[in-house]
């Protein structure tokens, strides 16, 4: 159902798009139907069908809800093809969410890594036991994750949301933070000695199943890696940032006069003094 209403919506808006003569990359197409096709591997595939059994089908289809489709779905610009061609009404109620404080506050690298750690800090409690095991909390997680995952990133990638150079200077310094932090609940997973979650009954099915705590480790490998790669489209978007603030300012102080630019410079110094 969540497939048939995106790739319906995306059709509609894009129709529209071409109705008003706006331009809409064909590549941001190319994107979406990615992550279409991605979200379809993950619900239908062996990690869809195998999640409340593996912990480590469960892992991979969490982190990449997660991190990679959020990622991808940026890429497709969905919010810049409801502007071009979707309604009024929902386009301006996306821009004020893009601007609200809740969004703003996530939509950045000191937010961003903490969220990551907290959500993957749950596989190390027996909590992730019962979140893999619940068929309520798989609808939740199908929903909502690549909803956080997409609400983190899409600020980063929206030419409308400003920051300074400085800011982007502390987010670009904290995302190579980040590349430490999310890795670490994956690190403690793979290291372990014990099953954390206590499910330590062996999985039944094909031979090839692994024990409770191989699936772990397995779990830990997969989670480790993808937070590692899932860090790098955050990089790029914050260099744009970075590229689009640094033209901003440099526009602003071409634009003063000799006086006004005097003016600037002597209250410079004098805060300074």
């Amino acid at each position: 159902m969540l497939i048939a209403v995106a790739v319906g919506t995306w059709c509609w808006w894009s129709v529209s798009a071409r109705r008003r003569r706006a331009r809409h990359p064909w590549w941001r197409t190319v994107a979406f139907v990615v992550a279409v096709a991605l979200f379809a591997v993950l619900q239908f595939g062996i990690v869809g069908l195998e999640d409340r059994t593996l912990r480590w089908a469960f892992v991979l289809r969490l982190a990449v809800l997660f991190s990679v489709l959020p990622a991808v779905a940026v890429v497709a610009a969905p919010v810049a093809l409801l502007r071009a061609g979707g309604p009024p009404r929902l386009a301006h109620a996306a821009d004020a969410a893009l601007q609200s404080r809740p969004v703003r506050l996530l939509g950045n690298a000191i937010a961003s890594p903490l969220v990551a750690l907290v959500l993957f800090s749950v596989l190390l409690t027996p909590l992730a036991a019962t979140i893999r095991e619940s068929s309520g909390w798989a609808t939740a997680i199908t929903v909502l994750v690549p909803a956080l995952g997409f609400t983190l990133l899409a600020p980063l990638a929206e030419a409308g949301v400003l920051r300074s150079s400085t800011f982007v200077t502390a987010e670009f310094l904290l995302a190579f933070v980040e590349l430490v932090v999310d890795a670490v609940p994956g690190i403690v997973l793979r290291i372990t000695g014990h099953v954390l979650d206590h499910a330590t009954r062996a999985a039944v099915g094909p031979a090839w199943y692994p024990s409770a705590l191989r699936d772990q480790h397995l779990s830990g490998d997969l989670l480790w890696f993808i937070a590692e790669v899932a860090d790098v489209p955050v990089l790029v978007l914050l260099f744009l940032r970075w590229q689009r603030s640094d033209r901003r300012e440099a526009r602003a102080v071409d634009a003063l006069t000799d006086e006004q630019m005097d003016a600037l410079t002597r209250e410079h110094l004098t805060r300074r003094g």
